[in-house]
């Protein structure tokens, strides 16, 4: 905790340094006060891999090519729409969220079940489900009914990350798809743009990640783009110092894009500085109140959790720190399994309809 706080106070220093050239606001959206929290990862793998068997070797000989195929389609998309790399690493989390890493949130509605398309915090909002299409009719034609579509979310996240500047890990692959799909799940279980500190950690809790992870993977928010509908609080001025020109640029920023011809669809980069490339600037912005969303300003809050301030402090002071954290993370959600095991699974040959 002492290293952290002397890392605070370091890059606080070069922040106040510079601070004529970036929009400061230096009062946080308030979390959840008193929130208590374990940082580290003990109990992390808690619901991770139950009745799946995941290797980084699985497809070595049944489709060789498959990481290749993946690879090649997502530097391809990436190419043609730089804000995909996000959409892709977005959909990963989103799927391992609801009940495991089981390619759910790619199924359209049925007759059956309504899927998770339309939960609140994935309608209008995820995409990239042409791209994942075309990289599984790959696939298919390669090595047919082998590769799942949970395995292609994962596989591409990292890829996206990759393409973005960020750190690689060895996937492990070998899950299988979900039968089904639930709405329900979705709108309860995933963290809304607005929680608290409390919030955030109860719903990595919930599925056997640490506070720890939470606050690494958050940093996922150092690419793409929000629309203006999450970040409201953030336009009324929860968090910005009324007697501050920075943090009053910063608001005035946020309301004249808003109130644009493109109003609440308007989109927002959630890292304003290096917004396409994959870094620990998302970790600075907190620190000096440039935090798009109300839920990542929310962990830099002195109201809020204290180890979670902390280790906001040193990935904005070590981004080596925040790859490795990072990529560590990233396997544990990937490890999350569907909770019916193999018996309710499928190797699906379109990503939108079961078998």
């Amino acid at each position: 905790m002492e290293l952290a706080t002397v890392a605070l106070a370091f890059l606080l220093a070069a922040l106040a340094a510079a601070a004529d050239t970036t929009p400061v606001n230096k009062s946080c959206v308030t979390g959840s006060a008193g929130a208590s929290v374990s940082i580290g990862y003990v109990g992390a793998s808690a619901s991770a891999g139950v009745g799946v068997s995941l290797g980084a070797d699985a497809y070595r000989s049944a489709c060789p090519l498959a990481e290749e195929i993946v690879r090649a389609a997502v530097d391809e998309a990436i190419a043609a729409d730089p804000r995909m790399a996000a959409s892709l690493l977005r959909l990963h989390f989103h799927d391992c969220f609801v009940n495991g890493c089981d390619g759910s949130v790619l199924l359209d509605d049925t007759p059956i079940f309504v899927g998770e398309k339309t939960a609140v915090p994935n309608a209008n909002s995820l995409r990239g489900f042409e791209v994942v299409d075309a990289i599984k009719a790959q696939l298919e034609q390669a090595c047919p009914e082998t590769v799942s579509c949970a395995d292609v979310l994962a596989i591409a996240a990292r890829d996206s990350v990759v393409a973005s500047g960020g750190p690689s890990w060895q996937v492990e692959v070998g899950r299988k798809d979900s039968r089904t799909a639930s709405l329900q799940a979705a709108n309860s279980n995933l963290p809304a743009p607005t929680s608290g500190v409390a919030t955030l950690v109860q719903k990595f809790t919930n599925v056997g990640l640490s506070a720890k992870d939470m606050v690494a993977l958050s940093g996922a928010h150092t690419i793409g783009k929000a629309r203006c509908t999450t970040f409201s609080a953030r336009i009324a001025g929860v968090g910005v110092s009324a007697g501050s020109a920075k943090d009053m640029g910063f608001l005035q920023s946020l309301q004249q894009l808003c109130a644009g011809s493109a109003g609440s669809s308007a989109l927002a980069h959630l890292d304003l500085s290096t917004p396409a490339t994959f870094d620990n600037q998302y970790y600075i912005n907190l620190l000096s109140g440039d935090g798009l969303l109300p839920s990542d300003q929310a962990l830099a809050s002195p109201a809020g959790a204290e180890d979670v301030a902390a280790l906001v402090a040193e990935y904005a002071f070590d981004a080596s720190l925040f790859f490795d954290d990072f990529a560590a993370s990233m396997l544990r959600m990937g490890r999350l399994a569907p909770g019916g095991g193999r018996a309710a699974t499928e190797v699906r040959r379109n990503c939108r309809v079961v078998n």
